[in-house]
C-alpha cells in the first residue's frame, strides 16, 4: 500500500476506485465498504483508494471538544487498511480552509480532477463539503457530469445494533471489551513504548510493564483489569493488562500497564502492543499492598480461565 501524506502528491489514476472518510476503527462497517472496492478493482481492472483525513474533523470544527479521543492513532489505521488490500492511501490534512469548499468543489477538484475517480464506494450516511452540503443525493446527480459511477453501501448491522465508531468508542469507555471487539472484527489494541516505572508491582510479585502511548487522541478503555495478549519482539504472551490511577499506593497518574505471565526480559523503551480480550473488574483501592497482592492472585486465575 502506497501512503500519500497530502492530496498533492498523489498522481490521477486511469482508473481509480474511491472511498472516503475518517475509518476510526477500521471496525465491520467500513470493512463491508472496503471489501466492496476491492472486489470492484479486481473486476474493473482498478486500484483502490482510500481518502481520509487528519486530524479528525471534529477536531477542527469543533475545538471546544477537547475529550475527543480515536479508536485507531493514523499509524494503527494504515496498518489495518494495508492488511484488507488496499492500494493507495491519501492522508489529507484537514483544515477549516479545506472544509469551506463547496460540495461540488470538492467533488470536481479533489474526486475528479486529484484522483481521477471512475467509482465511488460511500456509505449511506456519507455527508462532505462546506456545512456538510453533500451527500449521496449530490454525488448521484453529478456521477454523470463528471464520468463516475456512485455505489451505495447500507448500514452493517450486528445484533440488529447499527455498528458504528461512536458505538464503539461507548463500548470501550464502559469496559465492554467484548462488545467493541464484535463490532471492530479484531481485539481492540494499543501501541506504545515500554516506560520505566517505579517498579511497584515487582515488590509485590507482579511485575508490570508500563506502557506509554504517545499520541494523546488515542482513546484508553475504562479504567480496570483486563485479559491481554501483548506482542512484543514479534513474539505474542498472555497477560493481565491495567488501566488506573493505582488508589491503593495514593498515585497520581493514569497508567497503562501489563503483567505479562511467564516473561522476564528487559523491555524498556522497546515497543508494545496490547491486545484487549476481556474485562475482569473495575479497579478498586485496597487497604495495604498484601490486601492487593491477594486480588492480584485472584484476577490472574480469572484471565488464565478467560484465555485458556
Amino acid at each position: 500500500m502506497k501512503i500519500y501524506h497530502h492530496i498533492d502528491e498523489f498522481k490521477p489514476l486511469k482508473n481509480a476506485i474511491v472511498t472516503i472518510g475518517t475509518f476510526d476503527g477500521v471496525h465491520l462497517g467500513h470493512r463491508k465498504i472496503i471489501n466492496r472496492i476491492t472486489e470492484l478493482a479486481k473486476d474493473t481492472g482498478g486500484e483502490t483508494v482510500i481518502l481520509t483525513f487528519f486530524p479528525h474533523p471534529r477536531m477542527i470544527l469543533h475545538p471546544e471538544e477537547q475529550d475527543i479521543r480515536m479508536i485507531n492513532t493514523m499509524a494503527e489505521k494504515a496498518e489495518l487498511l494495508e492488511k484488507l488490500g488496499v492500494d493507495h492511501l491519501i492522508i489529507t490534512p484537514f483544515s477549516r480552509d479545506f472544509s469551506n469548499q463547496t460540495a461540488e468543489e470538492y467533488v470536481r477538484n479533489i474526486l475528479v480532477e486529484k484522483i481521477g475517480t471512475k467509482k465511488i464506494v460511500i456509505g449511506y450516511d456519507h455527508r462532505f463539503g462546506k456545512d456538510r452540503q453533500g451527500g449521496l443525493p449530490e454525488l448521484q446527480r453529478w456521477g454523470p457530469v463528471y464520468g463516475f459511477e456512485v455505489i451505495e453501501i447500507h448500514e452493517q448491522d450486528i445484533h440488529d445494533v447499527a455498528v458504528s465508531s461512536t458505538r464503539i468508542r461507548k463500548a470501550l469507555l464502559s469496559g465492554d471489551i467484548d462488545l467493541a471487539n464484535e463490532f471492530l472484527g479484531y481485539p481492540f489494541f494499543i501501541t506504545g513504548k515500554v516506560n520505566r516505572g517505579d517498579q511497584i508491582g515487582r515488590q509485590i510479585g507482579y511485575p508490570t510493564a508500563n506502557i506509554l502511548v504517545e499520541e494523546s487522541y488515542k482513546l484508553i478503555p475504562a479504567d480496570g483489569i483486563f485479559a491481554v495478549r501483548v506482542e512484543v519482539n514479534g513474539q505474542k504472551h498472555n497477560g493481565m493488562g491495567y488501566i488506573g490511577h493505582r488508589p491503593t499506593i495514593n498515585g497520581m497518574t493514569r497508567n497503562t500497564e501489563v503483567n505479562i505471565f511467564d516473561f522476564n526480559e528487559d523491555i524498556y523503551t522497546q515497543p508494545i502492543r496490547m491486545e484487549f480480550l476481556h474485562y475482569v473488574r473495575g479497579d478498586m483501592k485496597f487497604d495495604s499492598l498484601e490486601q492487593l497482592q491477594l486480588q492480584l492472585g485472584r484476577d490472574k486465575e480469572t484471565v488464565m480461565k478467560m484465555l485458556s
